[in-house]
């Protein structure tokens, strides 16, 4: 992991508005973000260009401004809210005598500072490398190549170069391990798939309250925060859910704008939990007032990792902040589950949730009366771990006549273990009642 200055508590943030941009500069969030980051803002500078300047990217009437704001509250660090070019930083610190950031070296460092995994300190470190790597200096002169006579030549490899191929090196072995974590991974939904346990998965813009309704739905006592990605690491537990069997619920990494190109291929194999996922939960802050953009980039980033496909109910967090609004359940045009109102601090509106996630688990599944002879009784207990038994009646060799709800390849998997042959396998129930309307 590379290690981070002491120093850079104090920060002056810089705000650029960049003409024909689909979405400026945000303040709040930006602030927001620094103080994730633990350091104090002393100060900001705002800005409007219609595009950015090559040398300074604010202009050169505007970082002479920055320069002496920058002097007078004695800053350590100035950061920007947007994406700066090696020569930008280069050039900007040269200026101002302090370190500076862009938006993308900014997240990298909260990153670092909330990874707690083995998987999750990897992923930060190969990010934090390839972000490094674009912007290597020549900041070793003293050591690069010189002409002259004997005793007057510098080593055969620059600095420079020695440091592009240690960190090419490292970058190497990171990505090694993260396959050997992402084969792990593979194997994990493999062995749940076998086992036929459907995955639900929660995304959306970090700060949603994702952690939060992760713990309201499993109790698993993961740490929650009003901050900006208050946890990385991807968390597993089996809930239940009203008619279906166990479900696996995971909490995965808040997404937000302009997320780092690095961090996305980083956390790539925690990423795939949601691309597997049978279903997605989006969690929206319906408070917050850019919530329109936060949807916007969520739906952005699912398409690059291949999950814009997936199933999906979008669960509209924090009404307990807005009085004018209950917990309820909206459906499409076609009847089928869209969104869910709730409230993940008070636990308003998570029974209607559970149901929601239940109904679209079962879209696919069949209901049909089925009969288990007294020798299949171990079928019948398979069918109540399951959640698949809406009714139960006595038949009269002994053995019980069964409503049930399940996907007909899994009952036809399951009679065919418990040894029932195919025509002691009744048929999905509107089957039958087609039959028997027969003449």
């Amino acid at each position: 992991m590379l290690e981070r200055p002491d120093g850079g508590e104090r920060a002056v943030l810089i705000h650029v508005d960049i003409a024909h941009r689909d979405h400026g500069s945000d303040p709040e969030e930006f602030r927001e973000l620094a103080l994730s980051a633990g350091v104090q803002p002393v100060a900001e500078l705002s800005a409007k260009r219609d595009r950015p300047d090559p040398k300074y990217y604010i202009g050169q009437g505007k970082a002479t401004e920055l320069k002496e704001l920058v002097a007078a509250q004695e800053a350590e660090v100035a950061l920007f809210d947007q994406e700066l070019s090696p020569a930008q930083e280069r050039n900007l610190e040269r200026l101002l005598s302090c370190r500076v950031l862009g938006r993308s070296g900014l997240i990298l460092d909260i990153f670092a500072q909330r990874a707690r995994s083995f998987e999750g300190k990897l992923q930060v470190e190969m990010a934090q490398l390839k972000h490094l790597s674009t912007r290597l200096v020549r900041g070793w002169t003293h050591l690069e190549r010189q002409k002259g006579g004997i005793g007057l030549r510098g080593p055969g490899e620059t600095q420079l170069e020695t440091d592009r191929r240690l960190i090419g090196v490292r970058i190497k072995q990171l990505g090694e391990r993260l396959e050997k974590v992402r084969r792990q991974r593979r194997q994990g939904s493999r062995a749940r798939k076998r086992a036929e346990l459907s995955q639900v998965s929660l995304v959306g813009y970090t700060n949603a309250g994702k952690s939060t309704l992760f713990n309201r739905l499993t109790e698993a006592g993961t740490y929650a925060a009003d901050q900006l990605f208050a946890t990385l690491d991807t968390t597993l537990r089996r809930i239940n859910v009203p008619g279906e069997h166990p479900v696996i619920l995971s909490d995965t990494v808040g997404f937000i704008r302009n997320l780092p190109p690095e961090l996305i291929a980083a956390f790539q194999a925690t990423l795939e939990e949601s691309k597997d996922a049978t279903l997605l939960l989006h969690v929206i802050d319906a408070h917050a007032e850019e919530s329109d953009m936060h949807q916007t980039e969520v739906r952005t980033v699912l398409e690059r990792i291949g999950a814009a496909e997936t199933p999906r109910i979008e669960v509209y967090n924090k009404i307990d902040l807005m009085p004018d609004q209950e917990p309820r359940i909206e459906r499409d045009a076609e009847g089928v589950i869209s969104a869910v109102w709730v409230s993940a601090y008070s636990g308003a509106g998570i029974g209607l949730l559970l149901e929601a996630i239940a109904e679209r688990l079962n879209r696919n599944k069949t209901r049909r009366e089925v009969h288990i002879p007294p020798q299949a009784a171990r079928l019948r207990a398979q069918l109540y771990a399951l959640g698949a038994i809406s009714g139960e009646r006595l038949a009269q060799d002994g053995g019980w006549n069964l409503d049930i709800t399940l996907g007909d390849e899994r009952w036809e998997r399951l009679a065919a273990e418990a040894g029932l042959t195919r025509a002691e396998v009744p048929a999905p129930k509107k089957a039958r009642t087609r039959r028997q309307r027969a003449p």
